[in-house]
């Protein structure tokens, strides 16, 4: 039993908190409108958001008529009171992207990991390199930055430093934090990237009013954030939403995680381009789109996409009848690509496979923030952090440089 007791002073960083959450997600708004949607009086909402304006938190964002009487000044989170940065870490690629408070992207690097499983080295040097360049690129101070986000593939291990499990790719509990904090000095917040690609869908995208949803993201592999009452779903130990080794054929074809018929095996975009075999140009994503593109002349190739998409819409079904979402979202550069073509498929295999009344309830959709959303969700963990602490700076991490 928890016999602290609460304090003026928590009582104060909680309304900041409750106030700076619906600022960010819902500015510009009046302060009358604050008070609407965070319950807290009037009196209280005035002297805080002065205390955020006095702090160079929060400006003001011009005026909205009222119903009689003079208009209301609208207040919005300052976008220039800090920068975040955003990392999506992919077996094939590191992206880092800058943003503003208001989410625009200042800065964008992009770097090949190179051929093969990717050595842990490597991928933290190149996202310790591609937040000095998003720094630069954007000619912003490293000391105005609030933090750096990191979406990685596998499990995150959360302690005292994040660990990744990622079997698929050989790594078992490699110390990434430590690897990457060797690098720079900026506060690291670390997550699956299907988690994090989840969490901007529901700030800004496809899960925007969502109170239970499932974002399944697709790339080289599969997995899925379950959001169920507003929050994400971890499990005991961060794994949960690992939707890609759940097994679809009994005994089928072998995954790269060492089981066998597991979902990722038959719709990844590795599986799938090794299924269809033919030698296609370029990365990854290219031989995708060669792919996609050839089912218009190939049987074959269309053969196998339809294939993809049934199943997909299984996979889809699925998670209808496990976990009841109100909106099921699909991601990932190789989910967006796949979709575009197959979702009425998908959809179709999905109401066939699901019950009834829990797929009547579900829409099914694509991302709406496109192949950044992974990189973009990232970068909102230090902006989480930061409405956490009532809008008081993160103290800056040691390096061990």
């Amino acid at each position: 039993m928890n016999s602290r007791r609460t304090t003026v002073r928590d009582v104060r960083r909680t309304n900041r908190s409750a106030l700076l959450s619906r600022l960010f997600l819902d500015g510009p708004v009046s302060r009358l409108e604050l008070s609407r949607l965070t319950g807290l009086s009037a009196g209280t909402v005035s002297n805080v958001t002065g205390e955020l304006i006095d702090e160079g938190v929060v400006v003001e964002a011009g005026l909205v008529e009222s119903d009689g009487g003079r208009p209301r000044v609208l207040l919005r989170v300052d976008p220039a009171y800090g920068y975040v940065i955003g990392v999506d870490v992919g077996p094939t690629r590191v992206r880092t992207e800058l943003f503003d408070l208001s989410m625009r992207a200042l800065a964008t690097v992009d770097r090949p990991v190179g051929a093969g499983d990717p050595d842990p080295g490597t991928v933290a040097a190149l996202v310790a390199a591609g937040v000095r360049e998003a720094v630069a690129g954007a000619d912003v101070a490293a000391e105005r930055v609030l933090g750096v986000g990191i979406g990685v593939f596998g499990t995150v291990e959360r302690g005292r430093l994040a660990l990744v499990h990622a079997p698929t790719v050989g790594w078992d509990a490699v110390p990434l934090e430590a690897l990457i904090r060797a690098g720079t000095d900026l506060p690291l917040f670390i997550d699956n990237g299907a988690k994090t690609l989840g969490q901007a869908e529901m700030w800004f995208g496809a899960g925007r009013g969502a109170r239970h949803a499932v974002f399944a993201l697709v790339g080289s592999g599969v997995g899925a954030a379950i959001v169920t009452d507003g929050t994400t779903y971890q499990g005991t130990s961060s794994s949960a939403g690992e939707w890609g080794h759940t097994a679809i054929v009994y005994g089928g074809r072998p995954c790269r995680c060492g089981g066998r018929g597991c979902l990722e095996a038959y719709v990844g975009a590795q599986s799938l381009l090794d299924r269809y075999g033919a030698e296609l140009p370029g990365d990854e994503e290219a031989r995708l789109a060669a792919l996609i593109d050839a089912a218009d002349r190939s049987a074959a190739a269309d053969r196998l996409l339809d294939e993809t998409a049934g199943y997909l819409g299984v996979g889809i079904a699925n998670l209808v009848n496990l976990f009841n979402p109100e909106r099921i979202v699909l991601g990932g550069w190789a989910g967006l690509a796949l979709g575009t073509r197959l979702l009425p498929r998908i959809r179709e295999v999905a109401a066939a496979q699901a019950l009834a009344h829990p797929f009547s309830e579900a829409a099914i959709e694509l991302s709406r923030l496109g192949p950044d959303a992974v990189a973009m969700g990232a970068a909102t963990l230090p902006i989480a952090e930061l409405v956490a602490r009532g809008g008081s700076r993160p103290p800056v991490q040691a390096s061990s440089r």
